[in-house]
């Protein structure tokens, strides 16, 4: 047992775990978001109008219940065409991740990302096993298939990849994903799909041939959930049995599983809000090119720009011009980029002018990202780590 002092009370205290200890921690910068949200990702309207006529009907004796997950998996299983055992519903993919690191990483197993990607993998995976490979991507942000081919290992024991991938908006083809699984059999591989609906290619059709695949989604984007913390697991049913028993059976609450199967029935809803994103998007990589401000093509609800050395103060001159963005740089590769989120077309008009304006303000030039560019070539070429 470890023992350390506490620098308030002077008296020692237990030391946690040296996984713990070691491993990264996220800090995200929810303070103050009072302006338009255009920094998380998340639905910028509202979910479906199912939804609060749902919450409108709850009741003060529901409330005081636990919840029941299973009824709601066998709606969502159905809806996409499922069988019940082979769906697990989380709070939200954060959990889904952790579940999986739990469920499948022993301290000696291997786990393999290709970076910059969603910061979570790292935390939980961290979490298990200090052996986590890292496929950096090269300065055009694609997914670096040959080279993550190449860093599979017998001893790859979970491999996770987003798709589209977060910050970079960035998809890779089903074929791939496929060979990456058919590559690792000894591996599981989860395919984070969050950002499906914006994309439209799922491996979710291949769960029934590939008995080592995973596909997580959320319904925090396109459905608007994002505060009712809900995901789900979806995949062969003995593999989900392993993450099922590492769940807490609780771990889903009742508002959201009452909520859920309005949100997903709503389809009309669901597209009319994913055309409004996929038509922004176009829109502000349009403006993006307009502007000459260096951008990733994306199939997300974002995009990736490259400001260069202004972005701090561009994201500062944003807030005040009532917008939020969210600042990358400290991802691998990513000095100098900052993403804005898509939304409903009244949003993207108003961040696409808000962006004018800052950029103008803050004196920048196109030049500046070209240089921020240029340094970071060879940041890129580590193969793993």
């Amino acid at each position: 047992m470890s023992l350390v002092t506490d620098m308030v009370t002077g008296k020692n205290i237990v030391q946690p775990r040296k996984a713990v200890l070691e491993m990264p921690e996220y800090y995200p910068p929810l303070a103050g978001r009072d302006a338009l949200r255009l920094d998380f990702n998340e639905n910028t309207f509202a979910p479906s109008p199912r939804v609060m006529e749902t919450l409108l009907a709850l009741t003060a004796e529901g409330l005081t219940k636990y919840p029941e997950r299973e009824p709601v998996e066998r709606i969502v299983a159905t809806h996409f065409g499922l069988k019940t055992e082979q769906v697990l519903l989380t709070n939200g993919v954060d959990e889904a991740i952790h579940l999986m690191c739990v469920a499948f990483l022993e301290a000696d197993d291997e786990a393999l990302i290709a970076t910059p990607t969603f910061f979570m993998y790292d935390v939980s995976v961290k979490m298990m096993t200090p052996h986590l490979r890292k496929v950096q991507a090269d300065a055009t942000m694609e997914f670096p298939f040959e080279r993550f081919m190449s860093a599979i290992t017998e001893k790859t024991k979970l491999i996770i990849i987003a798709s589209p991938n977060n910050p970079t908006g960035a998809a890779v083809s089903r074929e791939n994903l496929l060979a990456i699984a058919a590559a690792a059999p000894q591996a599981v591989v989860m395919v984070d799909e969050a950002y499906y609906h914006f994309h439209g290619e799922s491996t979710m059709e291949d769960l029934a041939t590939v008995p080592n695949l995973i596909v997580a989604r959320t319904f925090s984007k396109a459905y608007g959930l994002a505060n009712l913390r809900v995901g789900m697991l979806a995949g062969n049913a003995e593999l989900l049995k392993s993450v099922r028993k590492v769940s807490s059976p609780y771990n889903v609450n009742g508002v959201a599983l009452a909520c859920l199967p309005a949100a997903i029935a709503d389809e009309g809803y669901l597209s009319w809000y994913t055309e409004q994103v996929r038509a922004g998007r176009e829109r502000m990589m349009e403006g993006l090119r307009e502007l000459g401000v260096p951008f990733f093509p994306s199939h997300a609800n974002f995009v990736l720009m490259n400001i260069g050395p202004r972005h701090a103060v561009l994201v500062d001159t944003m807030r005040r011009h009532g917008v939020l963005l969210r600042d990358r740089s400290t991802d691998p590769g990513c000095v100098g980029f900052v993403r804005i989120t898509i939304g409903v077309e009244d949003h993207v008009t108003l961040g696409l002018a808000a962006l004018k304006a800052s950029l103008r303000e803050i004196g920048w030039k196109k030049e500046q990202a070209s240089e921020s560019a240029s340094q970071q070539v060879g940041s890129e070429d580590r193969e793993f780590e």
